[in-house]
Order: structure tokens, then sequence, then C-alpha cells
């Protein structure tokens, strides 16, 4: 049967990567297939009712799975297929909608009518791909995406390690700055909030030492494995452990009665996406916080992988489950050199809500003043912008992007980030990494400062607060608005802008504002 290229499935290689050699036939690898999901037009109508601030109860997983998963048929057919090119299909999942497949280099390039080749680039090498997939026309409209094919690193954590902690002036505790933020009292008891990873671990020694300094519980932490990837600490707090110990310990100094879900993946847009699936449509767990503190440019992704991932923050709102995702900290270019101004992704996607960065001053326990992130090129900032991937959600319209001249230019597609919290490794968060006390900024740490105020506030009132940006453009007075700073082309303004968003929050005003 004639194949027609899967729409989206377009790759270019990495900046900077050379090709070295054909992939070995007999290279084995698992992708994941995503499946089309049965009653669209339900799902955007349910989507839509939201975004308009609509009351809907979450659905329950096995209601969304017959609702809005994908239909067996569908399955079926996309196992028939891999059958007659002899992968094997290792898992399928109607409401995350994906079939895992393996089998040989060889067998999926016949399957998919692509070639795989072996790249190198400074700091490591991956297996890739350019141009587009195909695949057979009767499953063109059945398959949206195959993930895994290319393993390139697909994203970044955002930290920054303060480089030198004794000479700078301040540093918090998660439970300071919280205070300072004003959160309604709580610990998040009976919540539990998903972190996405994709490398690194923890050490269970350290978390005891952590929060026993802290005077807290420590909270329960269970590593989860997506595409067999497992809780592998490195060693080295400048790698990806720095990211997993912050992200816990800050969930857990705020929110210490909430059990917390590590979802360790590969760092791939395979194990990424198979993270955030697993997490949002995890029936034992049952999360109803995902705090993702990974990303990269939108220009680094595939249209396809795009997609995929908003459509899971599609599924975790209709779910109740909220997403936070931290904003990038390398300002207005997102670290790239071509001119440009880029947002990072997945805090674009209009379904999540991005989180920008703040340098926090206290004097006590007062919070006297903050401004935007911004240490430079080599200190970071805040990451902000405007997609240009997707279009502009109705809780933003009517907003403008005030650029560093002054100039404010109505907003024609996703503004990034929604919210704000303090970022700046000079006023950051006092951590334990393996086994060294140390202090850690950037917008990954007010990704999991938000999943702690969201656990802390559904506990409080019995209900998940789900997807909870139309509720904040509603209510911007919730947030303190930064009006001092830029991350580079885009400076603070009254009101929402591309550095902070709606702003920092009052704890207790959010809670009333996602009560409303």
């Amino acid at each position: 049967m004639a194949q027609k290229p899967l729409p989206g499935s377009e790759r270019h290689p990495m900046r900077g990567a050379r090709a070295v050699g054909r992939t070995a036939g007999d290279q084995r690898l698992e992708a994941t297939v995503v499946v089309r999901r049965r009653d669209p037009e339900g799902l955007r109508a349910h989507v839509a009712d939201l975004a308009q601030g609509r009351p809907r109860a979450p659905m329950t997983h096995d209601a969304f799975a017959a609702a809005y998963g994908a239909a067996p048929e569908d399955l079926e057919r996309v196992a028939a297929f891999a059958q007659t090119h002899g992968l094997a299909v290792v898992q399928t999942h109607a409401a995350r909608r994906s079939v895992v497949l393996s089998g040989s280099v060889a067998q999926f390039e016949a399957a998919f009518g692509v070639e795989l080749s072996d790249f190198e680039f400074d700091g490591g090498s991956y297996r890739g791909r350019t141009g587009a997939l195909h695949v057979p026309e009767d499953l063109n409209k059945v398959i949206e995406a195959v993930l895994g094919l290319d393993n390139r690193p697909a994203a970044k954590p955002h930290f920054r390690i303060r480089q030198d902690a004794a000479a700078a002036p301040t540093a918090f505790t998660p439970i300071e700055v919280a205070e300072l933020y004003g959160f309604p009292a709580g610990d998040g008891v009976g919540q539990t909030v998903a972190l996405i990873e994709l490398g690194g671990g923890y050490k269970p020694a350290d978390l005891q030492t952590y929060f026993k300094g802290l005077g807290v519980t420590a909270p329960k932490v269970t590593a989860l494995s997506v595409d067999h990837a497992k809780n592998a600490p490195t060693g080295s707090a400048d790698g990806p452990d720095g990211e997993v110990m912050l992200d816990i310990e800050v969930v857990g100094a705020v929110a210490p009665g909430a059990a917390i879900g590590v979802y360790f993946a590969p760092n791939t847009d395979a194990g990424f996406l198979d993270a955030i699936t697993t997490a949002a449509h995890d029936q034992a767990n049952k999360p109803s916080v995902i705090s993702i503190s990974w990303g990269g440019p939108e220009s680094s992704w595939t249209a396809q992988a795009m997609t995929s991932f908003d459509s899971a923050f599609q599924d975790a709102a209709v779910l109740g489950i909220t997403v936070l995702v931290a904003s990038g900290d390398n300002g207005s270019t997102d670290g790239l050199s071509d001119g440009a101004q880029h947002v990072d992704f997945p805090a674009s996607s209009p379904h999540a809500t991005g989180c920008g960065g703040t340098r926090l001053t206290a004097k006590g326990a007062v919070l006297e003043a903050e401004q935007v992130w911004n240490d430079g090129a080599d200190g970071g900032a805040g990451g902000g912008g405007v997609s240009a991937t997707f279009a502009l959600p109705t809780w933003q319209a009517g907003l403008a992007a005030t650029a560093a001249d002054g100039a404010a230019t109505p907003l024609a597609r996703r503004g990034v980030p929604d919210v704000a919290g303090d970022a700046d490794p000079d006023s950051g968060y006092e951590v334990r990494v393996d086994g060294q006390d140390t202090v850690i900024g950037g917008t990954s740490a007010v990704a999991p400062l938000w999943a702690g105020l969201i656990a802390r506030i559904n506990a409080a009132s019995g209900a998940r607060a789900g997807f909870i940006n139309p509720a904040l453009y509603k209510s911007p007075q919730a947030l303190h608005d930064i009006t001092v700073g830029d991350n580079g082309a885009f400076e603070a303004a009254k009101g929402w802008d591309a550095c902070t968003g709606l702003g920092t929050p009052n704890g207790a005003a959010v809670a009333a504002a996602l009560k409303a």
C-alpha cells in the first residue's frame, strides 16, 4: 500500500550536529505511536467550556477513556500494521492513545519510510533522521504522531545553581518563600503531585536530612519508571540531580502532606510525552497537579510533538489536573543566537500554566520588592514572549506584550508566561543535592512552588483546581503585579507582561479566585 508523509513529522539535524553514518540496522529501539482520539469535537467543546470558565466537573479516568480515548479498532489497526513489519507491541493504552512498539532499526525504517543515521554534536550523540515519516494511506488519519525514532535530547532542566553561595546576600527556604507569598495554611494532605524528570535522581537519605533540617515531616516520595528509566542519581548537583532534588524539596517543603510521584523518563520526545500521559492517566497515584521544569525552544520541536503534548495537557484539564511548567532561564531568546525571540515549550502550550521568574527582596517575613529576574546572558533571565506556534487563548484576548522600548503590541498568539515566582539564584532556594547544601534558582523552582500552592488549595477545598489559567486571568488582583525589569526584548508593565505574566502569587487571594 502507498505511504503518505505524516503531517508535522518533519525533522532537521540539531544545530551544530553532523551525520557520521547510518545507524546499524540491528540496533533495537522503542517508539511511541499516538493514535487519534474518538470524538475530538466533544473534547474541544469540553475544553472550550473550561477556557470560558464554565463549571465542568473533572471526569473520571474510565469515563474519559470511554469518551475521548482511542477507539479499540484504531489501536488494533496500528497493531496489525506493526505485525506486518515484524514490530512487537510493548504496550497499548486507550486513554493515553498510545501504542509503544519495539523492533530493529531496519524494521522501523521499512515501516515508516525513513532512514536513521548517527549524529554527533558538541556534548553528545544521537540517533536521528531528516525529513518526514511515512505511514500507509489508510492509517494517515489514524496515526497522529510517531515519536522516539529520533532520540536526540528533547529538553533541558531550567535551574541555576548560585555560584558563590557564601558571597550572595540572600537565600530562602521554600517555606519562607511560601510565607512571603501568603500561602494559605495547610500541607496538601490527600493530594499527589507528579514531577516529570528526564534524568538524574534523588537519594532518600538526602531528603530525610533536608526535611529534618526544615522541621517538617518528610513527604512520601515514590519513583515511577516510564520507558525503562529509573531513579539514577549521577552524583553531580550541576547535572539533572539538581533538578530532581530541587523539585522534590520545594514541593515537599511547601506541601509535606502531599504524596510526590517522580516520573522518570528518557530525555527524548517520546519519553517526555510518555511521562506526561502516564502521570495524567495514572489511576493508582491519581495526581491532581503535574509540575514540569524541563523544556526547549519551540523551534527545536516537531509539530507532531507539540500537538501531542498540548493534547495531553487538554486531557489533564478535563481530568481536573493542574499543569505547571517552567518558562525557561534564558530570557526572551530562550538561549538561541539567531537574532529572533523564542519562547520555551512546553510552557507555551495554552493548556499549561507557564511559570516565569523574579528576583525577590524581603525584610524578615515581609516581601519588600520584586522585579523581573535578569542577571544577563551568563547569569540567566526568566523566559517569556509570544509563541510562534499556538493561537491566542480566549483568556488572553485584549492583552499586549510590552517591548523593551516601551512599545505595547497586542498579542496575536499565545503569550508566555502566565504567572511567576522567585527564581533569581541571588534570592534562591536553600536545598540539598547529593550530600551538599546549596542554593538554586531558575524557573525550575517556580513550577514546583506553584504546585505546592495548588496542592494546599486542593486539600483545603476538597476539590481539584484543574485548569487554572481562565480563573487567574479573570482575577489578576490575586497576584502581585511586577512592573520593574526586563528579560531582554520585553519589559515588565502594569498588568500581564511577557516577563512575569500576571505576577507572583498572593496565596490566599489565589485560593479565593480558584474557588470562585
